[in-house]
Formats: structure tokens, C-alpha cells, sequence
């Protein structure tokens, strides 16, 4: 009761005083101020868009002159604010809500500036850049409250609106505490392992799925550790959750399992290095090129362009052809039929001609070609060629490949036989 009836008496007071002739001039003078600030600032604006355009290749410039934009309301409004007190205060009259409103302005503008510096160095997410403005604000609120000397008075009432659980205390002032500080640590985990990723990106001694998976390990290590120092920083004791241990645990047994599965696949796949960004695979049916590795499943893009979204348990369960995984170079076998009236040694010599002709295909091991039987409707040969880049594609060289040989077979009169059959007729009747 003591703490409502304080600040009854702080709203009673401020009321007071602005009910007066005194009190409703410097308010009119505030509201006053505050119009021709919000018009400066636009006019800036423009100013600032305008001087923008020269500075494009200059990032410290264009950082300061954004900086200033930030800051020119409150600092407008300051100016403002001084002119008009000492003019009032000429002819003695009373300036104590100017004297407030002076700090206060000053207390903004370094906060914008400070969260905007922050928001550039940190470069966080679009997300918190879109709450910039309401975290400035709930900044400056406090700044305020503490200045008008109501924050402590808030804060007990806070504090005293609890609910107690036999030794805790649980209160709405803890309930913010925790929103903040979670807010506070999971943003300096973002930022951290953001860093720690760009490191890895350019470091040459680190591999693509080491990346990746030092990238993800970190990211789970900072967001575990910021959630805990959070709860612990604002008094909530941390064996308490030790009861909810084997709830979680048999939430993953039965709920969760597939989900957790998967994340200890990607786990799985990315330090045994079996499946790397930029290999290219061939699971079931789909064929593709890796793209990325997430917690729960893989990227496959296929020629398409078509992207699969692969679970990481199959990769781990199922088989998969990984044409990439140690050695990039793979063979080829391009099967060809012709006449057996057209003579084979011939017919080789222009198979390995065409294949030679082909820039992707390698010189050593050196393309051959070998008869491999005689079927039914002809004489069944293949040519056999080695790429060293499967993620380039394998049907555009057969196919460039079969072309040339089909040029070559018409140069030379080799003929491609059609399907022949033998039918027998039994017991034809007399016509």
C-alpha cells in the first residue's frame, strides 16, 4: 500500500504542476519544440539522402551522416528546448519541467546513437533491426523513470505483484528481468557465433563440412549457454529443472525421436565427412549436388533445379552414392549396337575418336572401347571414358558423345540395327 499511495502522490504532484499558468506554458512550449524538431528532422532527412549519393564508395562517411540522422529529433528538439528556457528564464518564470525534458532529450539521442552503433557493428538479424526503434524506446523509458525518480518506486510495486512457490518467488519484475536478459545473451550468442562463422568461411585450413559443423556445434553450445546464464542471472536456481530431465527424455523417446534422430544424423554425416556441400549424390532415385547440411535434413539440388529436402536419418540408413567422396574422377560407359554386317575394329576406332573429341573427357585413363557380345539384332560394343566432374553433369557428354557417333556412322554407312524376330508359322491352312 505504501508503494501505491508514493505514487499516487508522484501523479498527484506532476498533475499539480501542470495545471498551473506556469506548468501548461512550458508544456505548450514542449509540444511547440517538439513540431518544429519532427520538421527539422525531415528536412534533414532529405539533406542527408542528397549528400548520400556522393559518399557510396566511403562507409565511415555514410555511417557518421546516418548516425546524425538518428540524432537530429532529440537534438533539434534540445536546441529547442534551451532556446526557449532562456528566454524564459529572463523574465524569471518557471522552467522545472524544461530542466527534466533537457536530460531526457540528451539521454535519447545517445541511446539511438549507441543502439544504432551496436545494430552496424553487430550486424544482427532483420528481425532485431525492426525492433530497433522499440528498443530505444524501452531504454529511454527507463532512463526517464530513474530521472523523475518514479523507477525505484516501480520497480518494488513490480516486485511486490509475486506468486510464491514454497522457497521461490516468482514476481513480474523477475519475469521482465528474464525476458531481457534472455533477449540480451541470445543476441550477444548470435553475434558470437556469426563471428565465429565468418572465421571459418575464411580460413583456408578448414573444410566445407568441418564449416558447417563447427558453425552448427557453436551455435547450439552459445544459445545453451546464454539460456542458462540468463535464468541464472536473475536468481532462478538451475537444479530446479533437473525434475523435467526425464520428462525431456522420454518426450524424445517417443514424440521427438524422429526429430532427434535427425539432428544427431547431421551431427553424424557431418564429422565422419561421408557427405560434404558440393558432392554430388544419388539416393533412390534422385541425383543432385549437396547444397547445404541443416540440423534436420540436406539440400539436394538436382539438374532441374528442383531442391529436395533429404531427412538426415536416410542418408545415414539408406544407401547412397556419393560421387565425389574421395576421388572426383569417374567412368562412363556409353553401350552402342551395330550390323554384323559392318566390320567392329572399324566401328571401335571411330567410338574412340568421338569420345577423344569430347574436352570434359580425360586423357588419362585414356577412353577404350570393348566388344562386349553378340546379340540378337546386332553386334553389342562399349565405350568406356573417365570425367573428373560429376557435379558438371554425366548425360550432357553421353550425349554429345552419341551424337558425334551418329555423324560418324552416317559418314562411313554404319548402320544401327532395328529389333529383328524370326516367326514361325505352323499348320497354315490350304487356301
Amino acid at each position: 500500500m505504501d508503494i501505491t499511495q508514493n505514487l499516487i502522490q508522484l501523479l498527484q504532484r506532476w498533475f499539480t504542476e501542470f495545471t498551473t499558468i506556469s506548468g501548461g506554458l512550458q508544456l505548450a512550449t514542449i509540444i511547440g519544440c517538439g513540431v518544429l524538431a519532427y520538421f527539422t528532422h525531415k528536412s534533414w532527412q532529405r539533406f542527408i539522402s542528397k549528400l548520400l549519393g556522393g559518399f557510396e564508395q566511403q562507409a565511415f562517411i555514410r555511417f557518421l551522416l546516418r548516425g546524425t540522422d538518428r540524432a537530429s529529433f532529440p537534438m533539434s528538439m534540445l536546441i529547442y528546448l534551451l532556446t526557449v528556457r532562456f528566454i524564459l528564464s529572463q523574465f524569471e518564470l518557471n522552467v522545472a519541467i524544461l530542466d527534466i525534458f533537457t536530460p531526457l532529450l540528451l539521454s535519447l539521442a545517445a541511446i539511438q546513437l549507441t543502439v544504432y552503433t551496436i545494430r552496424r557493428g553487430f550486424s544482427p538479424s532483420p528481425a532485431l533491426r525492426a525492433w530497433e526503434g522499440v528498443i530505444s524506446l524501452c531504454i529511454w523509458g527507463l532512463v526517464a523513470l530513474h530521472l523523475v525518480g518514479w523507477l525505484p518506486d516501480i520497480l518494488h510495486a513490480l516486485d511486490e505483484l509475486s506468486i510464491d512457490t514454497g522457497d521461490n518467488k516468482f514476481s513480474v519484475l523477475s519475469a521482465l528481468k528474464l525476458v531481457i536478459a534472455i533477449l540480451l545473451f541470445v543476441v550477444l550468442a548470435n553475434w558470437l557465433s556469426k563471428l565465429i562463422e565468418r572465421r571459418a568461411r575464411h580460413s583456408p585450413h578448414i573444410s566445407p563440412s568441418m564449416r558447417v559443423g563447427l558453425t552448427k556445434i557453436s551455435k547450439f553450445l552459445l544459445y545453451t549457454i546464454a539460456f542458462l546464464f540468463a535464468l541464472n542471472s536473475v536468481g532462478i536456481n538451475l537444479t530446479t529443472f533437473a525434475v523435467f530431465g526425464g520428462a525431456i527424455g522420454v518426450g524424445i523417446g517417443f514424440g521427438l525421436q524422429k526429430i532427434f534422430s535427425n539432428f544427431i544424423s547431421g551431427f553424424i554425416l557431418l564429422f565422419d565427412r561421408s557427405i560434404r556441400p558440393g558432392d554430388v549424390i544419388s539416393i533412390g532415385e534422385r541425383f543432385g549436388w549437396v547444397q547445404a547440411l541443416h540440423a534436420r535434413y540436406v539440400v539436394v539440388r538436382d539438374r532441374d533445379g528442383v531442391e529436395t529436402l533429404i531427412p538426415n536419418e536416410n542418408l545415414i540408413t539408406s544407401e547412397v552414392i556419393n560421387w565425389s567422396y574421395s576421388d572426383r574422377t569417374i567412368r562412363v560407359r556409353i553401350p552402342i549396337q551395330v550390323s554384323y554386317d559392318d566390320d567392329p575394329e572399324q566401328v571401335m576406332n571411330i567410338l574412340l575418336e568421338c569420345s577423344k573429341q569430347q574436352p570434359r573427357v580425360l586423357k588419362e585413363p585414356p577412353p577404350v572401347a570393348r566388344l562386349m557380345g553378340f546379340g540378337d539384332n546386332g553386334i553389342d560394343l562399349e565405350v568406356r571414358i573417365w570425367l573428373r566432374d560429376p557435379e558438371a553433369g554425366v548425360g550432357n557428354v553421353r550425349s554429345d558423345i552419341n551424337l558425334a557417333i551418329w555423324k560418324k556412322f552416317k559418314e562411313h554407312n554404319i548402320s544401327i540395327p532395328f529389333p529383328q524376330r524370326d516367326v514361325h508359322m505352323v499348320n497354315i491352312p490350304e487356301p
